[in-house]
Formats: C-alpha cells, structure tokens, sequence
C-alpha cells in the first residue's frame, strides 16, 4: 500500500460551497483511501530562520492509502480545490 501526503494550497480564486466539500468528502471515505487530514494553524519556524523557507501558502493537508494512484488522482479530480481553478501538490511518502 503506498501512502500519500495532499498539501493543498491556498491559492483559491473563488468561495468554496459546503456542498462541495460534503461532496468531496463522502466520495474520500467511501473510496477507502482516506486516512485523514487538517487544516494548517499557526505556523512557527525553527533552527535557521534565515534562510528557511514559508509554508504559509500551504493551507491544509489530507492524507490517503492507495496502490492505485491513478484512480486515487482520478478522486482528486472532484476535490473542491481543483474544481476552483486551486492547486493541490499530491506527495508520495517512501516506505520505511
């Protein structure tokens, strides 16, 4: 089972609908890949502050299990965030 970290991020062009995510997040948990997720809070760097770089264009994350990562990009297809013209970064996480 490969693992995969969705940072979604916060370049929304238009308001997102309760519907949408309500949507998005019944057709997450009935495919079984979903395994959780968050919006991101307060942020704080730590170590080399000067030369680290912002995450603050990260608004959220959402994790998910998938071995087929092309029906799993198929279900983020219908996330509200691309649906909004967004972008979503979708990570392969190595196992360990």
């Amino acid at each position: 089972m490969n693992q995969y970290l969705l940072l979604i991020q916060n370049n929304q062009k238009t308001e997102f609908m309760a519907e949408e995510w309500d949507r998005f997040f019944a057709a997450a948990k009935s495919s079984g890949t979903f395994a959780g997720g968050s919006e991101i809070g307060a942020r704080q760097v730590l170590g080399d502050t000067q030369s680290a770089q912002s995450t603050a264009h990260i608004g959220g994350y959402m994790r998910f299990d998938s071995d087929d990562k092309a029906k799993l990009i198929e279900l983020l297809k219908l996330h509200p965030v691309v649906l909004h013209g967004c972008s979503l970064e979708l990570c392969e996480l190595p196992k360990s």
